[in-house]
């Protein structure tokens, strides 16, 4: 966990801590530890809502800080499923909910990677979020949700505007195909186009 004294009562959802040593004139509310994580980083990743509060109440302390890896706070809450933690990021109007670089796709990418679906509903209702962006490799959030067989996640996703159910990766792969080879039949019946029937007339 974090390196600071404020990092580690943050990771760690030691609230009366978090307000001492954020009472202090000589501690950095903000500062990233060696591999780049806040306390606030810390606290979204945790799950820590109450010590989020209190960080986020700050002007010194960036919502959208991300770490060596362009990870971002949301971009913990929302790969560990924190619905609660990703509204109370959401609440600061600096907060970008579709942040992300080259190796660290945005938050709802990861939602939909590891198939959490309120996180996937919060994100989706949001209008700066887009619902089909991709990572490097081409890969979108509903390209994953796909490989992995959350359904419900699927569905959701094809219910946005803007979504290309057949949009490859940079390897031609589409998300039917990887349903289809992992047998994820739910998943295979949203994506399949609804066969057409021809009716003979006498």
């Amino acid at each position: 966990m974090g390196g600071t004294p404020l990092a580690w009562a943050a990771g760690s959802g030691h609230v009366e801590v978090v307000k001492i040593l954020l009472g202090r004139d000589d501690i950095d509310p903000d500062k990233p530890e060696r591999h780049g994580q806040t306390p606030l980083w810390w606290a979204a990743y945790q799950g820590h809502e109450e010590v989020a509060k209190l960080l986020l109440e700050r002007d010194d302390v960036n919502p959208n800080t991300p770490d060596q890896y362009g990870r971002t706070p949301l971009w913990g809450a929302a790969y560990n499923g924190h619905e609660g933690m990703v509204r109370v990021l959401l609440g600061r109007d600096d907060a970008n909910p579709d942040q992300s670089d080259g190796d660290s796709p945005a938050p709802l990418w990861w939602a939909a990677y590891r198939g959490h679906e309120g996180v996937v509903k919060i994100l989706l209702g949001r209008d700066d979020v887009n619902p089909d962006k991709p990572n490097k490799r081409g890969e979108t959030p509903l390209w994953w949700a796909a490989r992995n067989g959350h359904e419900g996640v699927v569905k959701l996703l094809l219910e946005q505007e803007g979504i290309n159910p057949g949009k490859q990766n940079t390897h031609g792969r589409t998300p039917l195909w990887w349903a289809l080879t992992n047998g994820h039949t739910g998943v295979i019946a949203l994506l399949q186009p609804p066969t057409s029937t021809t009716h003979s007339t006498a």
